[in-house]
């Protein structure tokens, strides 16, 4: 079937779901959206029906319920599903069923064997080491003996001890998780027994496996990325660069991403910046031909101050970061949405272009506005959004669900972000100096759901952050 006549069921919801509608709409696609009761009033919903009327509206008791999900691809013909981020994106099982039930359909993301290949860190790192592509020291295996598991701890303990690292720390790790889910740290061999117990039993009762991934824990990095895009069959492989996603919540989770990962020349490193980028670069690249890679995929990893880059994982999804890859890449030239090649190359498409083609310009930084207690442990703030809007420049995108012209109840059911800023600039002080900008020119108003009055986000952190992106 050839592209222009697919129908895309959108799994998802928020902003995800209005980038995906967007996309279609440039492939001269059709698609359906779902949502759910508490998502009634997100903008997700007023687009679909703003860009494809009623009949592109359904009603889902979850975002999370399979049957439910086919049921309305079945009812409006729809032929293919994408899954946007989190939910199903990185469900090797689901993709699987999309492809082989009674009335398939295509699945915009890698093949299912590809997610669940890649989506075993321990599978990951084993591929990696076939490669030479350098991986965080530790298990390249699921463990499950715990006897076995305290010999590695061991190990790794006196391996730090021997570098000079005075207060080592082994981190434990569901080799099924990801997102940041299930894992923690140990700073003793005794207090690692209790926290491998602990993340074995967790891992069994959230991915009904309790492998896990024991691994020295490296302080002080930067988290990079590589954005990897591939032709379906696993043939044709480019990069639409790197980018840093240092800055993060107390739980790990992204806050605000620059894209390139580093501004050597500019920043004062103690390595060479610019040579780790195509280090890693090329890393990715080489595992995306091994492993046959055939869509949008996100290679991650931890780069030390001295240096050093270790492979961490591999998303098999589009990430909520890909616009700020996006922004500063051009094929030919022309402007870039990740999200529309993820689709097209999904459908059938061809790649079209080499890696001589693309090329890049500029700095981008993307802002993750969210209703949380950043003084706090970034605790999510409930509530009702009564004022927001912002300025718009040439250099700015914002996508959110977040109605500007009505009152908006934060659904609590789902994570509390708010809106997404993408902020382009000719180089680092420009992009930084945009960022402060936006941020200042941002209006959001809300009050807080406890009835306490206090509404909190998390602006004046981004705030402060601004000016320390790209710095370890």
């Amino acid at each position: 079937m050839s592209v222009d006549r697919h129908k895309v069921l959108i799994a998802n919801r928020g902003e995800i779901a209005m980038r995906v509608m967007r996309a279609c709409r440039r492939l001269d696609l059709d698609f359906v959206c779902v949502f759910t009761e508490a998502d009634r009033e997100s903008g997700h919903v007023r687009m679909a029906r703003e860009l494809a009327g009623e009949g592109a509206v359904f009603k889902v008791v979850s975002y999370l319920d399979s049957n439910e999900l086919f049921s309305v691809a079945d009812a409006a013909g729809a032929t293919a599903v994408h899954p946007g981020y989190g939910f199903f994106a990185e469900d090797f099982r689901f993709a699987r069923r999309v492809v082989r039930r009674d009335r398939p359909l295509e699945f915009i993301g890698p093949s299912w064997w590809v997610i669940r290949d890649l989506g075993d860190k321990i599978n990951t790192k084993r591929i990696a080491r076939s490669l030479d592509v350098p991986t965080v020291p530790g298990s390249d295996r699921p463990v499950y003996s715990e006897m076995e598991a305290e010999e590695i701890a061991a190990n790794l303990f006196e391996f730090q001890s021997a570098q000079g690292i005075v207060d080592g720390v082994v981190m434990v790790k569901a080799s099924a998780g990801g997102g940041g889910m299930g894992i923690e740290e140990a700073g003793s061999f005794d207090e690692f027994r209790s926290v491998f117990r602990r993340i074995r039993n967790y891992a069994k009762r959230n991915f009904g496996d309790e492998g896990v991934l024991i691994e020295q824990r490296i302080f002080d990095f930067n988290h990079l990325e590589v954005q990897v895009v591939c032709e379906r069959g696993g043939r044709s492989q480019v990069h639409f660069g790197t980018r840093n996603c240092s800055i993060q919540s107390t739980g790990k989770q992204k806050r605000l991403e620059v894209a390139p990962g580093f501004a050597p020349g500019v920043v004062a490193y103690t390595f060479d910046a610019g040579r780790v980028m195509e280090e890693i670069t090329r890393h990715s690249l080489a595992m995306a031909r091994e492993s046959g890679y055939d869509n949008v995929g996100t290679w991650e990893w931890i780069v030390t101050p001295r240096g050093e880059p270790f492979l961490m994982e591999v998303n098999t999804r589009i990430q909520v970061e890909n616009g700020v890859s996006a922004i500063i890449s051009r094929i030919n030239d022309e402007p870039v949405d990740i999200i529309t090649e993820q689709i097209r190359l999904a459908l059938g498409g061809k790649l079209g272009y080499s890696q001589a083609d693309i090329g890049f310009t500029g700095m981008g930084v993307e802002y993750r506005i969210v209703a949380e207690n950043t003084e706090n442990r970034f605790t999510p703030c409930a509530g009702q959004i009564t004022r927001f809007g912002w300025q718009k420049h040439d250099w700015l995108q914002v996508h959110t669900q977040v109605p500007t012209d009505a009152p908006y109840e934060i659904p609590m059911e789902y994570d509390p972000n708010l809106a997404l800023a993408l902020v382009w600039g000719k180089d680092l002080g420009e992009v930084r100096q945009r960022g402060h900008r936006f941020l200042d020119e941002l209006v959001l108003e809300g009050n807080s759901g406890n009835g306490s009055g206090a509404f909190h986000t998390n602006i004046d952190f981004l705030r402060q952050q601004t000016d320390r992106i790209l710095e370890f």
